[in-house]
């Protein structure tokens, strides 16, 4: 099988809002018109903690102060790299807010993140952050943009 390649998510939380980041900026985007989270993939010698804090610092300008780590993600997409997401969430940073060079910033109550454009699978991870479901491992297998299979912790979902 090959290699996992190994990335990281965030979403900020501030006043019932996450921040969401509307990716309309990169050529060649497989996120591409979709609302995700800040984050990125690991440099060499980093883990998961380190390529979070750093990816968030980069791509918003705030600096994250205990952020939760909330669930692995893997997605097997063909013709794409298997990818491996560690997501985080976190309602405690600072810093000064600055433009990212991949799209739109924007605060978005948590309420209405599952009517924007999101990938199908997000949804499900969104249900189970609202929820405050411990930690999960969740696989989400898609044919294109169109999710085929869900496995939460080895137990299949209906889709």
């Amino acid at each position: 099988m090959e290699e996992l390649l190994q990335t990281t998510l965030c979403y900020l939380e501030q006043n019932g809002c996450y921040l969401m980041l509307h990716r309309v900026k990169k050529k060649n985007d497989v996120n591409k018109d979709k609302w995700i989270g800040v984050g990125g993939k690991f440099e060499p010698g980093e883990d998961a903690l380190a390529c979070v804090m750093r990816e968030v610092r980069e791509e918003t300008g705030y600096v994250m102060d205990q952020p939760r780590y909330r669930d692995i993600v893997e997605f097997y997409c063909p013709p794409w790299q298997p990818e491996r997401m560690h997501l985080y969430t976190c309602d405690r940073f600072s810093g000064e807010p600055h433009p990212c060079n991949e799209g739109d910033l924007v605060w978005v109550p948590r309420d209405q993140v599952q009517s924007l454009p999101i990938w199908q699978g997000d949804k499900i991870f969104f249900d189970l952050l609202d929820r405050e479901a411990p930690f999960f491992h969740l696989e989400l297998f898609y044919n294109g943009d169109t999710l085929v299979r869900a496995v939460l912790d080895g137990r299949e979902l209906a889709i």
